[in-house]
């Protein structure tokens, strides 16, 4: 999720268990607190495709963050001790408010590795965009009470509100994921569509629209599932271009890129450069995370050392406004197809040039 939200899930954790003590400075230290597995952000680790399957790693991980609540609370009791509230108290609040930030962020598609240093497939549950208000107001209204109000014992219990609406909210979410994924699935079986894997995800900015990507050999469907659909959905077969991959069979950051991705990818030859796409996140034809991977020289695909990441344009208002015309409407067209095919007409700007 967005830090800002991941701030206020701090701030409204610590506030609800400590504000009592610690008043106003409750929301403070818990806002810092809960954005601090984000840090990561700022290493370099090497490439493009390092970085980004790199970030929620080991700063995201449910054993470290749990050693690091340890640490802090020892460090807490030790310099600035508080006989109002227990070595307990204290440790599963820093605890929640640490350990919340990646199981947030596992609700989103990015994929957050919250076992690390072990490696099973990063966890993306997929059900809430990575900016959703309808989770994060809640948050937003208990955090700015408390702040003028102070953390009394009506300010805090509308902390604890306020996480009971969002969890409740975000709970709604797996819902509306497996709505959607059941209803893709009976169309699946109608049309005889043996589907090697299925991964579904909102819209931008949407809970009630779905985008659900069905994986099937060269190419791959895209439906798109509203809960008011009274229509079975309409799978759009868009070309995957798998046989590229062969290609980069000797490509450790490809490797890692698929392991992250779980192969939810997509592979496009543009002129003579070799690209490929994270079709999980962003919006069919606006996806965020694209690499230029390989050169052709010689009849021949060189693989690149240093993976670049390639600018992606943004979709525009008018986009969003036909996907929400589209949550309430179901007859109106999306033309997921065109959209798809804009990604083979970007032109290629990286540093590697044409």
């Amino acid at each position: 999720m967005d830090s800002i939200t991941q701030a206020l899930l701090g701030a409204s954790i610590q506030g609800a268990l400590l504000g009592r003590w610690q008043g106003r400075k409750a929301l403070l230290y818990g806002a810092m607190l809960g954005t601090l597995p984000d840090l990561d952000v700022i290493i370099d680790y090497g490439d493009a495709v390092a970085d980004m399957t790199y970030h929620r790693g080991f700063s995201h991980s449910l054993f470290f963050l749990s050693g690091l609540a340890v640490l802090l609370t020892w460090l807490t009791q030790r310099f600035r001790h508080n006989p109002g509230y227990s070595s307990q108290r204290l440790f599963i609040t820093l605890w929640l408010v640490l350990i919340t930030h990646p199981l947030l962020d596992s609700f989103t598609s990015y994929g957050t590795q919250l076992f690390w240093p072990l490696m099973p497939t990063p966890t993306a549950w997929s059900s809430i965009f990575i900016i959703d208000l309808l989770y994060t107001v809640p948050l937003c209204i208990a955090a700015a009470l408390g702040l003028m109000f102070g953390l009394r014992d009506k300010t805090a219990k509308a902390s604890v509100f306020a996480l009971l609406v969002s969890s409740l909210y975000l709970a709604s979410t797996l819902a509306g994921k497996y709505m959607a994924e059941q209803r893709v699935e009976a169309e699946l079986a109608r049309q005889g569509i043996q589907a090697q894997q299925l991964f579904s995800t909102p819209t931008p900015f949407n809970s009630l629209l779905w985008r659900v990507i069905v994986l099937d050999g060269e190419d791959y469907h895209e439906a798109l599932v509203s809960w008011f659909d009274d229509a079975p959905p309409q799978l759009e077969r868009i070309p995957r271009g798998t046989h590229l991959a062969a290609a980069l069979a000797g490509s450790a950051a490809h490797a890692r890129l698929a392991w992250f991705t779980d192969g939810v990818l997509r592979y496009d030859q543009l002129g003579e450069q070799l690209v490929v796409t994270d079709i999980r996140l962003g919006m069919t034809g606006f996806h965020p995370f694209r690499f230029d991977f390989a050169s052709l020289e010689s009849d021949q695909w060189q693989i690149h050392d240093d993976i670049q990441r390639l600018p992606t344009e943004r979709g525009d208002f008018s986009r969003l406004q036909l996907l929400w015309a589209r949550t309430w409407q179901p007859d109106v067209q999306i033309p997921l197809l065109a959209w798809a095919d804009e990604l083979r007409r970007t032109p290629i700007t990286s540093s590697y040039g044409q």
